[in-house]
């Protein structure tokens, strides 16, 4: 049995009742309350005994019932009280210990849930020795038999202290389900940015493919159809490849590779009037994921250039260097605005994630450079995973 104290206190009806089912699917105590009920036949065991009057068995059967509510209410009241039940009980104890031994009872409930109700172990222990205090103190006062007397007093701390623990496993249990929830909650916010970049770079940089040929096509129809009709079936091949490409980012697949990636981006450059020179090893062997960041952020700068940069020529060189891959992109057009757009911050994010760097330069046109080390990180198993 767990309580929230920041749940206790926190604003809403302090009597509003749990589902039933949700208080025997609580994952600290489940039907277990129902079993430990049982325990309160020992309070009946003196009126038997003795064969007490009616009168006698009547008050025994109040307290009884005022028993059961603090005790059910703990584990059915939505934010109780804790203290105000655990202190009920110990008060039945003091008032039923003259007239009815198994009073004992309720000081051995009180200690066996105190250590549940509070937040720390220094807690329980004072606790548990106050609940020892009062049940002893009146046990002397009434100078009642050693036996009574362990069980009002000693009895009830031994139940406690074995408690305790439970109660402290229980809390760290708390505490690391709520941990995971918190994981889960950002391992979904980070699949949704995930997506939101992979879908920002597929789509811009396909959209500004697709518009490129068809302007083209456009200017083409008259004086060279058959041009104009290649041109157009291939922005319908680029539109199906698109859909391809958005259920790939959606699945977490981020690229064909970097060499396809470069051809792709020639022909996207060469197609808007720009001459391209590419220089990058064949032969280089990088790993998937270094290989995917490096992919998409050639796909997202080849958007860039063709969009904002104004630019006459373009030239993309990859080499490996020192256990490093470098990616550099620069273009002779008019450089861009100091200020980061989604794209470029999704690249950045995506560099610094697997321990890169990313640098931008403005002078004379815009020089994008990347540096990835080629050996794969923790955050790049986690990249990959994802």
């Amino acid at each position: 049995m767990a309580f929230d104290h920041g749940e206790r206190c926190a604003t809403g009806s302090p009597w509003k009742l749990k589902p039933w089912n949700t208080i025997l699917k609580d994952k600290d105590h489940g039907w277990s309350p129902l079993l430990w009920v049982l325990y309160l036949g020992f309070f009946f065991i003196d009126p038997i005994l003795s064969h007490a009057v009616a009168r006698i068995w009547l008050v025994d059967l109040a307290g009884a019932a005022v028993f059961l509510v603090l005790y059910l209410g703990l584990f059915a009241i939505e934010k109780p009280n804790t203290l105000v039940h655990i202190g009920g009980m110990v008060l039945l104890g003091l008032l039923y210990q003259p007239i009815n031994s198994g009073a004992c009872t309720f000081f051995i409930y009180a200690a066996a849930m105190l250590p549940f109700c509070v937040d720390t172990k220094t807690a329980a222990v004072i606790g548990l020795a106050t609940i020892g205090a009062i049940g002893g103190i009146e046990g002397l006062l009434l100078h009642i038999n050693n036996w009574t007397l362990f069980y009002s007093a000693i009895f009830p701390m031994i139940i406690g202290a074995g408690n305790t623990f439970f109660a402290e496993r229980n809390r760290m249990n708390h505490k690391l389900r709520k941990a995971n929830e918190e994981i889960e909650h950002l391992a979904t916010v980070a699949e949704r940015e995930r997506i939101a970049r992979d879908l920002h770079d597929v789509l811009g940089h396909t959209l500004s493919v697709i518009t490129l040929k068809s302007e083209l096509a456009g200017k083409l129809i008259d004086r060279d159809p058959a041009r104009a009709g290649k041109e157009i079936r291939e922005v319908e091949e680029i539109s199906r490849q698109a859909l391809s490409d958005v259920r790939d980012a959606i699945r977490g697949y981020r690229s064909k590779g970097l060499a396809a990636e470069l051809v792709q981006a020639k022909s996207t450059l060469e197609t808007a009037g720009l001459t391209v020179q590419c220089d990058a090893a064949t032969t280089m062997k990088i790993p998937a994921v270094q290989e995917s960041v490096l992919s998409l952020a050639v796909r997202e700068a080849v958007t860039n250039v063709v969009r904002h940069a104004q630019a006459r020529s373009c030239r993309m060189r990859v080499e490996q260097q020192n256990g490093s891959c470098r990616l550099e992109i620069h273009d002779d057009g008019l450089g861009g605005s100091s200020a980061e757009g989604n794209g470029l911050r999704g690249m950045r994010e995506r560099v610094e994630m697997l321990g890169g760097t990313l640098e931008r330069t403005n002078h004379s046109g815009t020089t994008l450079t990347i540096t990835l080390p080629l050996k794969e990180s923790v955050a790049g198993r986690q990249v990959s995973e994802n």
